[in-house]
């Protein structure tokens, strides 16, 4: 039994599927993106958690939130309903999570001053993860059983990042003010956090409503449940996803790095936290003018030289954020602006080729496995969140960061400097290294889909 009789390799989606696509990141962005820019902030400024440890608690949280991951991924590959696979989960999934980050930006109320913040810090974080993964992955799975057709894959991908960059801009238009305002007083700024959250959470669950009503599972299946034997054989033979994951791996390592550490670099370094809002428009405003030109940049050159060229353009901005002097603050923003040129064209990249490492999974084994492959290549983005995170908060606690003083000594504004782009650049490169051997050209995927649909009009 299938999903759906019709094929689907040349289909073409409705402008609609398209918003409700955009929407349904920008939902989990009002989790991800608040945990990823301010967490820290918030457990060093308000809870009053040293950077060191946040920085173990990110490790270990994050570590944690890969493997729920995998399971989430089992749970969506045995997953069929009459909803379809993955769209049950944006609804008794999605409200939970962001109910969680309400919770885990809530810690001085909910442990009433008693010592246990640390240890809630851990609980509400890990529990946040692990629902964050059962509507993610979901939600990342979705793409490649909408369509199989490479350019429309290539818009779900752009959309994804529009939704992703609307959000975040949103987040600090409305955060970096509290952050400016609230210097000092960590009790008004857990009150204006408290309210931010519980809007952004019944905020959130429309968009994931709007996801659910418009996105449709379209490509046919063969084996509507998985089992656990043939996930992981399928995930054996994936080269490409292999390669994919590490690849991705050393890049968001290197942007967790830079997101962990820019709201300090804006209020510390430049010395206006209000200068994050201009530092977010410009670093993640850059997708507005990547998404675009990404369907022509990929039939013109291809998916993986395109990620590559984006990949030296990170290494170059990266140099520039680090040695650019803080006296002159259009400077690094500029060297900002050209690493959201980069980070956008990279985040939208990853998503178009993660879609297609479903295909050559298929194409060996004969079975799709959307949930367990995205599932994966999630589990690297968290172990690159972790790494990055906690890379970025060890570097800051080593040059001396004291939380909540007016001030910071010349080591702690030089190791945000450092985290910033210097730290990048390492990880960059080595992503680019990795990336020279991925496998897969676009001719060779459309072999592999052709063969595909071929045998599925044998049997």
């Amino acid at each position: 039994m299938t999903t759906t009789t019709a094929p689907a390799t040349a289909r073409k989606l409705r402008p609609l599927q398209f918003l409700g696509y955009a929407a349904g990141d920008a939902a989990n962005n009002l989790a991800f993106s608040m945990t990823s820019f301010f967490l820290l902030i918030y457990y060093t400024d308000v809870v009053g958690i040293s950077a060191s440890a946040a920085g173990t608690l990110f490790l270990v949280i994050r570590v944690w939130d890969g493997f729920a991951d995998i399971f989430a991924g089992r749970v969506v590959d045995k997953t069929m309903t009459r909803w379809g696979k993955f769209r049950p989960f944006f609804l008794f999934a999605g409200l939970p999570a962001l109910l969680l980050s309400v919770a885990t930006f809530t810690l001085p109320g909910l442990a009433a001053d008693s010592g246990l913040e640390l240890v809630l810090a851990y609980l509400t974080y890990g529990l946040l993860g692990l629902a964050y993964s059962l509507v993610n992955i979901p939600y990342g799975s979705l793409a490649a059983a909408m369509t199989q057709h490479p350019g429309e894959r290539a818009k779900l991908a752009s959309f994804r990042m529009i939704g992703t960059a609307v959000t975040i801009i949103m987040l600090a238009f409305v955060v970096s003010p509290q952050i400016q305002q609230y210097r000092g007083d960590p009790d008004g700024f857990q009150r204006s956090l408290l309210i931010t959250t519980a809007v952004f959470a019944m905020v959130g669950f429309a968009l994931y409503l709007l996801l659910f009503a418009t996105a449709r599972e379209a490509v046919q299946r063969d084996v509507p449940h998985v089992s656990a034997r043939q996930s992981f054989t399928t995930l054996r033979s994936n080269k490409p996803l292999v390669m994919l994951c590490l690849a991705s791996l050393a890049f968001l390592t290197a942007l967790f790095s830079l997101q962990t550490v820019q709201v300090y670099y804006a209020r510390d370094v430049l010395g206006n936290a209000n200068l994050l809002t201009a530092l977010t428009v410009l670093s993640v405003g850059a997708i507005f003018l990547v998404a675009p030109l990404m369907p022509r940049l990929v039939r013109g050159i291809g998916k993986k030289k395109a990620f590559l060229s984006f990949g030296v353009v990170g290494v170059l901005a990266g140099i520039g954020i680090s040695l650019s002097p803080p006296s002159t603050p259009w400077v690094p923003m500029t060297f900002f602006g050209i690493m959201g040129i980069a980070t956008a064209g990279i985040n939208t990249l990853m998503w178009a080729l993660e879609a297609d490492t479903v295909e050559y999974g298929e194409w060996k084994t004969g079975v799709r496995t959307e949930g367990i492959t995205y599932a994966l290549f999630s589990f690297t983005r968290k172990l690159g969140q972790a790494i990055g995170g906690a890379i970025a908060a060890y570097a800051i606690a080593f040059g001396g960061y004291v939380g909540g003083a007016p001030n910071q000594n010349e080591q702690a504004l030089d190791a945000i400097r450092y985290a910033s782009g210097f730290i990048p650049v390492v990880f960059i490169l080595l992503g680019i290294l990795i990336f020279f051997r991925y496998p897969l050209t676009e001719q060779t995927f459309a072999t592999m889909v052709a063969e595909t649909r071929a045998r599925r009009a044998v049997h």
